[in-house]
């Protein structure tokens, strides 16, 4: 039986389990919004402008961890969202961008709002593409959703004429397909990795954004026991990716190239698990990571492997499976020495870890108590304190919060989301 564009769409979106539709409609997405009125499967939430829509998906997405579709308004729409994909591609937010586009051979005459949408988008995503005959909605849909949906993560991009939205068709809705992506390396890689850990004399694991988008927090936290390893959290902190209270861990890297190299500069071998590599912000000619350190990277994007620095293990696998399997395998291998010299380290850090350097920094804003205008210190503690235990963060203040996370204990994996791009406008969108 034949179907109209618009109804092949949303049915499309259905069938890959889309509860939500965020948008901001113009002329070219009123077939689109007739078809909603006629269902019951999509909810439509509407955004007043272009990047709050793609905010909110982003938002939705990273909470959720399923897709997210954002429907935008033409070539000044899809500008206006741009700043808002950006931030979605460096978390790693699975989300289906949709424009409705001038109709085609229309498109040639240079309407108003027209501009050819594909390379407009295709820098910030990872896959763009405008659909041309009503018969190929289905797959190019199908296809769209398989790609933001498999490791690493990411927003796709979908132009959509009013000719095709307008079309009918006889046509076969066509089914889901999720890639598994929960791959170990081989015991062969995890026994010669596993050597190059005890033979370090003071590891440390680099806690990244995988762990936080696999849930992998408690096993983060049992491999850094296990070897004795000092974490730190990567230096763009967007994301839940380490507990603050965990006895091992010592807070974020500097983004400040000199700092970052004194925080690292003890140690021989380090871990980044799921992380990026040392993500620094303004120049410097020193290089933030000491010349005698070896690396280890764990990550699913496998264009961070290897890309700044050689790794002596550069590793293409699962964050969450491999840190268990590599864990397990050094508890059953580690001797009495091994295990002495871990648990001895870890000691160590007991001291100077972020629980330690969080009571000092209260007894440090405490000081302030009769400063006006406000101490920063003294507001973002006291911001922390009024917080409630159950409540998600979502922060983009840049400067004033810089010690934000200096005082706020992060539990979960998806207890505090930040800027991943550095550019603002997220936060409020996303909430």
């Amino acid at each position: 039986m034949p179907i109209k564009g618009y109804d092949a769409f949303l049915e499309c979106l259905s069938s890959e389990g889309v509860d939500y539709l965020f948008g901001n409609p113009g002329t070219t997405e009123l077939a689109i919004m007739e078809a909603l009125g006629k269902q019951s499967n999509i909810e439509y939430i509407l955004g007043l402008q272009e990047s709050i829509v793609v905010s909110m998906a982003d938002g939705y997405a990273r909470a959720s961890g399923k897709l997210a579709v954002a429907n935008v308004h033409v070539a000044p729409g899809l500008g206006n969202a741009m700043g808002s994909i950006y931030n979605a591609k460096f978390y790693g937010s699975p989300v289906l961008i949709t424009a409705g586009q001038q109709e085609q051979g229309h498109g040639l005459t240079e309407p108003m709002l027209y501009d050819p949408l594909v390379p407009i988008a295709q820098p910030l995503v990872k896959w763009a593409i405008e659909c041309t005959r009503i018969q190929d909605l289905p797959r190019i849909i199908h296809r769209a959703v398989k790609i933001a949906l498999t490791p690493p993560m990411g927003p796709v991009f979908l132009s959509l004429p009013g000719d095709v939205l307008d079309a009918s068709a006889d046509i076969e809705i066509g089914k889901p397909t999720r890639v598994n992506t929960q791959v170990l390396p081989n015991l062969e890689t995890l026994n010669e990795l596993s050597k190059a850990i005890l033979a370090a004399q003071n590891p440390a694991i680099v806690a990244g954004h995988e762990i936080a988008s696999t849930n992998a927090l408690d096993e983060a936290g049992d491999l850094a026991l296990t070897i004795g390893a000092a974490v730190f959290q990567q230096t763009v902190p967007y994301s839940a990716q380490f507990k603050s209270e965990h006895p091992a861990f010592l807070g974020a890297l500097s983004r400040n190239q000199s700092i970052c190299r004194q925080q690292l500069e003890t140690h021989d071998l380090v871990i980044f698990l799921g992380s990026d590599v040392l993500r620094m912000s303004v120049f410097s000619a020193i290089d933030p990571l000491p010349n005698h350190i070896k690396i280890v990277q764990i990550s699913e994007r496998d264009w961070e492997l290897g890309k700044n620095y050689p790794a002596e293990f550069a590793i293409r696998a699962h964050v969450k499976e491999t840190t268990k399997a590599l864990a397990d395998l050094l508890k059953n291998t580690m001797n009495d020495g091994q295990k002495s010299k871990a648990a001895q380290r870890i000691s160590d850090i007991k001291n100077r870890n972020w629980s330690a350097q969080r009571t000092q920094r209260i007894a440090q804003a405490s000081t302030f108590d009769n400063v006006k205008p406000i101490n920063s210190l003294k507001l973002v503690m006291e911001l922390v304190k009024a917080i409630p235990e159950d409540c998600v963060v979502l922060e983009e203040a840049l400067s004033t919060s810089a010690n934000l996370l200096n005082y706020l204990a992060l539990k979960d994996h998806q207890g505090f989301f930040g800027l991943a791009s550095g550019g603002i406008g997220f936060a409020m969108g996303g909430a």
